[in-house]
């Protein structure tokens, strides 16, 4: 992973790249654990973390001189000795993950030219490698496990609370990492909330569950969504169900490599224009998945991002209503050159439990 940013830095005439954003550390270096910093230079890798981490950096990364930064008293002091023993002009950073009190920092112990920069690596990450497309297909496969064991738990009076804690741990135990998404269980009315936040509320007779939810394997996510109803669905429940299932085959059927964002958005909304439901229609549709939940590209009508082959996007088209519900559904899929494979394997039937 480290080739192509060595690469990058040469031919912008930079010493040093300093890496602050998680996934991207990871990324690099695929480093797992927490409180690590990257400085990549021609001659040496460095990871700084401190001494709770050093033995599980020392493990992950052999390839890495690991450095404690905490004698240095901070982190941007001990670059500053690294700058200074390996006599480096020019340090590049991340200039959208550092904040003021960080650049200010960064200024004082630095001796060495600033560089900002900004999507770099993340840019690398959205073509993903063999190794990664099999780790996002396990996450994919988990979550629709998962899903799949949860619907026997679904009972009138269970809390949303109750039913995101039992797909979490379904989700860990299959094998997931033991840091499941932020996930989304919201019943009834509740389901309008775009990203509404589980609650106490008991599961009621004629309600629809909305769940949108992931897990991570190896630290990429999975992030799929799936709707149903409790008891018989009514009309109108059946219709906003079959409106958000044909806006998502419609964006499906438009994904190749080379096709533009917004061509894929222009798709979907074709299927609800004119209609009544037309104004609870939520035009982002969708992301790119990877070593986070929301990253490029982004499925927007005024997206300038081009899908590409071995992009792994989430597609979510959704309708929501305020005080009567919301229905989204999501699907996780692989970009090929002629199409996609679908990753998420879960029915996507509107079941009455």
């Amino acid at each position: 992973m480290e080739t192509r940013l060595l690469e990058y830095m040469e031919s912008n005439h930079m010493d040093a790249f300093y890496i602050t954003k998680q996934a991207n550390i990871r990324y690099i270096s695929r480093y797992m654990g927490g409180d690590a910093f990257l400085l990549i230079t021609k001659a040496c890798y460095y990871i700084l973390t401190d001494p709770r981490c050093t033995e599980q950096a020392e493990k992950e990364c052999p390839e890495y001189k690991v450095v404690n930064w905490r004698p240095f008293g901070s982190v941007a002091a001990c670059i500053g000795s690294i700058v200074k023993k390996d006599k480096l002009g020019s340090v590049a950073f991340e200039e959208d993950h550092v904040n003021y009190n960080q650049w200010a920092e960064m200024k004082k112990e630095i001796p060495a030219e600033l560089i900002g920069t900004s999507g770099i690596i993340d840019s690398y990450r959205t073509i993903k490698t063999p190794e990664e497309i099999q780790y996002l297909k396990n996450a994919c496969d988990l979550a629709s496990r998962a899903y799949e064991m949860l619907l026997k738990d679904v009972r009138v009076g269970i809390t949303e609370k109750e039913l995101e804690s039992k797909l979490s741990y379904y989700m860990v135990t299959l094998g997931g990492d033991t840091k499941p998404n932020f996930n989304l269980c919201i019943s009834g009315t509740r389901t309008s909330l775009l990203h509404g936040i589980p609650s106490t509320k008991s599961i009621e007779p004629g309600d629809l569950v909305l769940l949108d939810f992931g897990i991570e394997y190896r630290g990429y996510t999975s992030d799929m969504t799936r709707v149903f109803v409790v008891g018989k669905a009514t009309r109108k429940q059946k219709e906003v169900y079959d409106y958000a299932l044909r806006m998502l085959e419609a964006g499906l059927s438009q994904i190749h490599d080379g096709v533009k964002a917004k061509d894929v958005c222009h798709a979907v909304e074709e299927v609800i224009r004119g209609t009544e439901y037309e104004k609870y229609y939520y035009s982002s549709i969708g992301h790119g998945i990877g070593l986070f939940v929301h990253e490029s590209p982004f499925l927007r009508p005024n997206s300038e991002d081009i899908i590409r082959e071995n992009n792994v996007m989430a597609v979510e088209p959704g309708i929501f209503i305020p005080g009567w519900g919301g229905i989204h559904l999501e699907d996780d899929i692989l970009v090929t050159k002629d199409g996609y494979v679908n990753l998420t394997t879960a029915s996507r039937e509107l079941f009455e439990l």
